[in-house]
C-alpha cells in the first residue's frame, strides 16, 4: 500500500495539543478506511503540520480526515518512506511521545539541508591510486563529522554528497569543522587540485512541488555550484544560527550568506543558463534582456555572486556538462563540442585543457 505525507496550513490557535488530539481522531477511525496513520510533525513557528499515512490513495487519505476531524489537506504528495526517514528521522512516532496519552510530538518537519561537492580541476591525477586512497579518507572524515553533528545522510552520487540536519546551528558547525579538518588532506599531495564547496539551504518538506524538500535542494545546490566561496549559505540559515547562538556574528572570511534578492537573482540567472547553455548563439544580451538587466548590471552581479564574468560562468557550466557527456560515452568529441554549445570542436578542446588539465580525446582513452 502506497505511503503519503500530507501538508496542513494551521491557523495562530492551534497548539501542538490540539494537533495530538487531531492525530488520535486519525486513529480512531483509520481502519474504516484503509489507512494507517505513522506519525505526524508539528511546527508552532512555522504554523504547519506534516502527516505521514499508508492508505490505498489520496482520496481515502482525505476522506480519513474528513470523517475524524474535518481537518483535510492542504497537499498530498506519494513519498518513499527511507527517503523521508533519511531526510526526517523517523517514519513512526518517537518512543519518547508514546508514553504520553496524547501523543504530543512538538517536532518540526522544517531541516536544513548541506549538499558538498568535491571539484578536482585536474584530471590528469584522478588515476593515481594515492588520490583514491585519500579521497576515500577525505569522504569517511565528512561522514563521521556529519554523525558527530547529529546529521544524516539522505544522497551520494559520485563526488556530491546530500546531508539533513534538525540544528541550524550543528549544520554550520558540521560545515565549519569540515572545512578545518580537511583543508590540510585537499592541500598537499594528491588531493592538492581538490576544491571543497558546502551549500547550505533550509526549508519544510514541500509546499507545491512533488518531491520532497526539493526547493531547499535547488537553492543548496545553486549555492554549492554557482556561487563564489567554500561555504555558502542562504540569509534565512545565517538569521538562525545568529537567533540561536545569542547573536554570534558569522564571519564573512569564515561563511558567505547571500541577501534574499541575490538568492533570487542566483535562481533566475541558473534557470535561464539551465535552459539555454547549449545554444552556441548564445550572448551576454540574451541575458541581460530575460533577466531585465543592462549588461553593465549584469556583469556587476554576476561577478559578485559567483566570482566570475558571465562568460567565463557560462564556458564552465558547459565544460562540466561536456565532462559528463564524455564520461558517458554520449558522442564523439566533435558531436559533444555542439551539444555543449561551444561553435568549434578546436576551442572545445583547448578550454577543457585548460580547465581540467588533460584533452578530451586523451579523457576518452
Amino acid at each position: 500500500m502506497p505511503i503519503f505525507m500530507d501538508r496542513h496550513d494551521l491557523p495562530e490557535s492551534v497548539t501542538a495539543e490540539e494537533v495530538a488530539r487531531l492525530h488520535q481522531e486519525d486513529l480512531k477511525v483509520e481502519d474504516d478506511f484503509g489507512c494507517k496513520g505513522l506519525t505526524y510533525w508539528f511546527d508552532e513557528q512555522r504554523r504547519t503540520a506534516f502527516c505521514l499515512i499508508k492508505a490505498p490513495n489520496k482520496q481515502a487519505l482525505v476522506d480519513m480526515h474528513n470523517h475524524a476531524h474535518g481537518a483535510v489537506p492542504n497537499r498530498i504528495v506519494e513519498v518513499d518512506p527511507s527517503i523521508v526517514e533519511s531526510f526526517l528521522g523517523r517514519i513512526e512516532d518517537p518512543v519518547k511521545a508514546k508514553n504520553t496519552d496524547l501523543n504530543i510530538i512538538n517536532d518540526p518537519a522544517f531541516k536544513v539541508l548541506m549538499i558538498i561537492e568535491l571539484k578536482n580541476y585536474n584530471l590528469s591525477g584522478v588515476s593515481q591510486p594515492a588520490y583514491h586512497e585519500n579521497l576515500r579518507k577525505f569522504q569517511n572524515k565528512i561522514y563521521d563529522l556529519v554523525t558527530q553533528y547529529k546529521g544524516r545522510s539522505v544522497q551520494s552520487i559520485a563526488h556530491n554528497y546530500l546531508f539533513s540536519f534538525d540544528s541550524v546551528t550543528h549544520a554550520l558547525n558540521c560545515s565549519l569543522a569540515i572545512k578545518r579538518n580537511l583543508e590540510a588532506s585537499m592541500a598537499i599531495g594528491p588531493m592538492r587540485d581538490t576544491r571543497l564547496h558546502v551549500g547550505l539551504s533550509s526549508g519544510v518538506p514541500f509546499e507545491q512541488e512533488e518531491d520532497l524538500f526539493n526547493s531547499a535542494i535547488k537553492v543548496a545546490e545553486n549555492l554549492c555550484n554557482f556561487v563564489y566561496g567554500e561555504i555558502v549559505t542562504t540569509s534565512e540559515v545565517k538569521n538562525l544560527y545568529e537567533s540561536e547562538n545569542r547573536n554570534i556574528v558569522v564571519e564573512d572570511s569564515l561563511v558567505r550568506s547571500l541577501r534574499p534578492s541575490d538568492e533570487k537573482f542566483l535562481s533566475d540567472l541558473i534557470t535561464y543558463i539551465e535552459c539555454s547553455w547549449c545554444q552556441t548563439d548564445l550572448k551576454v544580451e540574451d541575458f541581460s534582456f530575460n533577466l531585465g538587466l543592462s549588461k553593465a548590471q549584469l556583469y556587476r552581479k554576476v561577478k559578485s555572486i559567483t566570482g566570475k564574468s558571465l562568460n567565463t560562468l557560462l564556458k564552465h557550466y558547459r565544460l562540466e556538462n561536456a565532462l559528463e557527456l564524455l564520461c558517458k560515452n554520449r558522442g564523439n568529441i566533435s558531436e559533444i563540442a555542439f551539444d555543449s554549445g561551444f561553435n568549434s570542436p578546436a576551442y572545445f578542446s583547448k578550454c577543457f585543457y585548460s580547465k581540467y588539465g588533460i584533452l578530451p580525446s586523451e579523457l576518452i582513452k
